[in-house]
């Protein structure tokens, strides 16, 4: 146990210098400790309790603070593993799995972590869910207890739902629901053009979306469990809201009543909005930056969509990236933004869309990306970690980079365009 701790916290002491205004991206200074995931030999649950221990691995390989080995050793749940055998091959943590199935169609997943080092148990929990198909949740929620237990910097963003709207047909498209991996997917608005969602609160209960259903594009509010809606405003041409700050009393929203499209700030208490960027061209994907004093957005004020910085009740416009001629999409978390910009043809003549992180607070710049068309970029709740669609061959995967660690995970939507997503 003294071992695991040890390994553990010499790797964090490197990585809390995280992403700070020098932007720089820590990668691991020391080993991690070696885990091995188990499903028991005694349960009856073998399917489903395969695909769990699949993304509870993955999951634990995604948080940057264990690295899951593939060794062949399974053993009872109520019985002690093989100890020694593990330990000689390197094991520092045994995670074994079990589950069980109630008539009412609730599932329960039941796990027992051991210390090869201290050859005791260590950690013994039990998650449920009244819908089986929402497994990997389950797993999700086993892997935050674990990481949780060595009191590793946290992981809870990955029971989150993300919410992303994907193409269905020609001038279609359906909002949906899922775990980060995808594994989990639900649709909670259907039929016509319903695009650009976004959470409306952190108990992730409401969205905001727009439907081209109506006479005019309109921003919407839905409550995806009650169903209760709300029109927000309509808008001639582009309407999305872009940003919810942190109480979600504030939107930031693109419009363009008058022709072309300008950032709003939309007040919920008052339901009132005011024009922040006057722009005669295109405005877009408004962002809160410096505690919401000021926005990030896309404009072609200098001919090609760059990325710019305002004040809430300022007209000074300054510009922040002067690399590219292309930058179509950012996203903001405290100081640090991350933009996605059109870089140069490769050889095959493939066109190249790649992620780069600044910060208000200096000039430094880091690339996250190298290859592949990657866009619409998103914070985590802690900052820590981004959301992206990378696009290939007509279909999209979620990105997840784990900017601490130099990491980077793709999950695919098996042949399906996302059109904008969010978490």
């Amino acid at each position: 146990m003294y071992k695991i701790l040890l390994l553990i916290s010499l790797v964090f002491s490197s990585v809390f210098a995280q992403v700070d205004a020098n932007l720089e991206i820590v990668k691991k200074a020391t080993s991690l400790p070696k885990i091995l995931v188990s499903v028991s030999t005694d349960t009856g649950e073998i399917e489903t309790l395969g695909r769990i221990k699949k993304s509870l691995a993955d999951d634990l390989s995604v948080s940057g603070h264990f690295e899951v080995v593939n060794v062949n050793s399974q053993t009872a749940y109520g019985s002690m593993p093989d100890l020694i055998s593990l330990s000689n091959q390197g094991v520092d943590l045994y995670l074994n799995l079990s589950a069980s199935k109630e008539s009412n169609g609730s599932y329960t997943l039941m796990t027992k972590l051991f210390d090869m080092n201290s050859k005791v148990l260590i950690l013994e929990k039990n998650f449920t869910t009244t819908q089986e198909d929402r497994f990997v949740f389950l797993a999700h929620k086993a892997a935050i207890s674990v990481n949780d237990f060595f009191k590793a910097p946290s992981i809870s963003w990955m029971e989150k739902f993300v919410v992303f709207s994907t193409y269905t047909a020609s001038g279609k498209a359906d909002i949906m629901i899922g775990d980060y991996t995808l594994t989990y997917k639900k649709t909670v608005v259907s039929g016509g053009l319903n695009i650009f969602p976004k959470w409306a609160d952190a108990d992730q209960k409401t969205i905001y979306y727009t439907t081209y259903n109506y006479a005019k594009p309109t921003l919407v509010k839905l409550n995806i469990y009650n169903r209760s809606k709300e029109t927000i405003m309509e808008s001639d041409g582009m309407l999305a809201c872009s940003d919810v700050n942190a109480d979600g009393t504030k939107l930031l929203v693109t419009a363009s009543p008058n022709g072309q499209p300008d950032v709003y700030l939309y007040n919920t208490r008052t339901k009132s909005k005011t024009q922040i960027t006057k722009y005669s061209g295109i405005d877009v994907g408004g962002h809160f930056i410096d505690n919401d004093s000021r926005i990030v957005f896309v404009s072609d004020r200098l001919g090609n969509p760059n990325i710019f910085a305002q004040g809430i009740n300022s007209t000074s416009v300054e510009r922040l990236v002067y690399h590219s001629n292309n930058n179509s999409s950012a996203t903001a978390f405290g100081n640090n933004i991350v933009y996605s910009s059109k870089d140069s043809t490769n050889e095959l003549g493939d066109k190249s869309f790649n992620l780069y992180l600044i910060s208000t607070k200096s000039d430094n710049m880091k690339r996250l990306t190298s290859s592949g068309i990657n866009q619409f970029p998103k914070f985590s709740g802690d900052g820590e970690t981004l959301l992206y669609i990378k696009t290939f061959g007509g279909s999209s995967s979620i990105g997840i980079i784990r900017l601490a660690y130099s990491k980077s995970f793709l999950f695919s939507l098996n042949g399906k365009r996302i059109q904008s997503i969010d978490w």
